[in-house]
């Protein structure tokens, strides 16, 4: 005698790598009238434990108590940040902080998809700041959440990166296409069916929230303020303000940048015995003696052109899934947590930014120095100095990890890899968020201080919204 699950009940395991396998058990009852109630009933309890513990549906489950997501492996998500990285590194004419955006939005689309099969202690919907409109599941029926998550992650990807190249939207369609297809080979195409819908639905009700965020007006028309100390567009593009009305945007946490905003800056003086002139000085200095270590450094957290700063760490979250083998319940809650804290982090610095209106180093070490041709060492991008945009959200990136994974021993960063750069290897998350900031200071785009302040400002970001999810 063999027990077995419908096609309507059954359940994928979904393993570290490529292959999505199936386990199934068989519990052969032997003859002898005795014998046979033994075994009978010690197989079926061994069944039924067994078939708990991986995630499959036995006869006495029901629909509306099973929360099974958390027996799938991270493979789905790994698969579409993958994706979303390529189509981050191929997008044109979008500023650098528009992409932590998207990198919130399809993590809070990827965990609300899946949020039906997680315990109600482990839910976050309600704690987006404004998101209404989630689709509730039939808790009469059953639901395969790595098909509603696929479907959630291939519509807002198709949603947010509307200028994908032909190429680009092709590969969305065919990576969800690919998946499902995976799916359907072991699942019944009803429950599919439904999966995908409610993770459709998922998507289209949190990118309509994102577009009500005011991102729309972030790059408004803007006259800087004029005077010694403060911002002029800077070479070689000496482009126009970036995205000055960013910090304006509609935080996805309310209450998320609640008392970050740092004190003000070293005060600005051209004297060559004041503060602020030493700490011009330094960034300076540190151009005329870099060694090779700070070089790369500085290259590694360009960011731009390659992956962006928002990608570089989508990157970093892909690795870490993989590493530590997480589950699509861990997977899809750091990729919701780690990009809202990019994102609000985002938000607080710009208000920082476009309130002190700080002059970069390249204006100051040529005008005021007098090294009329120095250049650093990489392109100082166009918005106000103070606070580190690279620190503010490398740091509150790195608390949100280090809440979800905990302090990981050994990390090494491969995103530049195909980039032939060498990979960097760091002891924990927080040591990453620093390398990222004081990155700027060799690439000879941010003062110290700047950096100092934004490592401080990022985690204050991280801690707010921690607190509000009850993840601290």
């Amino acid at each position: 005698m063999k027990t077995q699950t419908t096609p309507n009940d059954s359940r994928n395991v979904l393993t570290g790598g490529d292959n999505f396998n199936i386990k199934r058990h068989s519990c052969f009852i032997f003859s002898g009238r005795a014998i046979f109630f033994t075994l009978f009933y010690f197989a079926l309890l061994t069944s039924f434990i067994s078939c708990k513990k991986e995630g499959f549906i036995t006869s006495s489950s029901t629909p509306s108590d099973l929360k099974n997501a958390h027996t799938y492996s991270s493979e789905i998500i790994r698969k579409w940040t993958a994706m979303q990285i390529r189509l981050m590194r191929d997008a044109t004419g979008i500023p650098n902080v528009a992409f932590t955006r998207y990198y919130a939005y399809s993590g809070i689309a990827a965990l609300e998809a899946l949020t039906p099969g997680l315990p109600k202690s482990e839910a976050l919907s309600g704690k987006w700041n404004g998101l209404t409109g989630l689709p509730l599941a039939d808790k009469s029926k059953f639901y395969y959440w790595p098909a509603s998550v696929n479907t959630a992650l291939a519509t807002i990807n198709r949603d947010i990166f509307t200028a994908a190249s032909s190429a680009d939207k092709a590969a969305i369609d065919s990576l969800e296409a690919a998946l499902n297809n995976m799916f359907l080979s072991n699942n019944n195409t009803e429950v599919i069916t439904r999966s995908n819908a409610f993770g459709q639905s998922v998507a289209v009700a949190v990118f309509n929230w994102s577009e009500t965020d005011g991102y729309k007006s972030a790059s408004s028309a803007y006259t800087p303020p004029a005077g010694p100390g403060l911002w002029v567009p800077t070479p070689a593009a000496f482009g126009n303000a970036s995205t000055p009305y960013w910090g304006n945007i509609r935080p996805t946490v309310e209450g998320s940048i609640i008392n970050t905003q740092p004190g003000a800056p070293i005060s600005y003086s051209d004297d060559p015995s004041s503060p602020f002139f030493h700490m011009a000085k330094q960034v300076y200095d540190a151009s005329q003696s870099l060694t090779q270590d700070q070089i790369n450094m500085a290259l590694f957290w360009r960011d731009i052109p390659g992956v962006t700063a928002a990608g570089h760490w989508l990157s970093i979250l892909q690795q870490v899934l993989q590493q530590t083998n997480a589950s699509i319940a861990k997977a899809a809650l750091a990729y919701a947590v780690s990009g809202v804290c990019l994102s609000d982090a985002c938000i607080s610095c710009w208000q920082t930014k476009y309130h002190y209106n700080m002059v970069r180093p390249i204006t100051y070490i040529r005008g005021v120095m007098g090294f009329t041709t120095w250049n650093s060492t990489l392109a100082t991008p166009a918005h106000p100095e103070y606070s580190s945009a690279h620190a503010v959200l490398s740091s509150a990136a790195a608390n949100a990890f280090t809440a979800i994974f905990g302090n990981i021993s050994s990390f090494t960063d491969h995103t530049y890899d195909y980039m032939s750069f060498t990979p960097r290897t760091f002891s924990s998350f927080k040591a990453i968020g620093e390398d990222a900031g004081n990155s700027r200071l060799y690439a000879g785009i941010h003062y110290q201080p700047s950096i100092d302040t934004g490592l401080i400002q990022g985690r204050k970001v991280a801690a707010n919204i921690l607190k509000k999810l009850d993840l601290h």
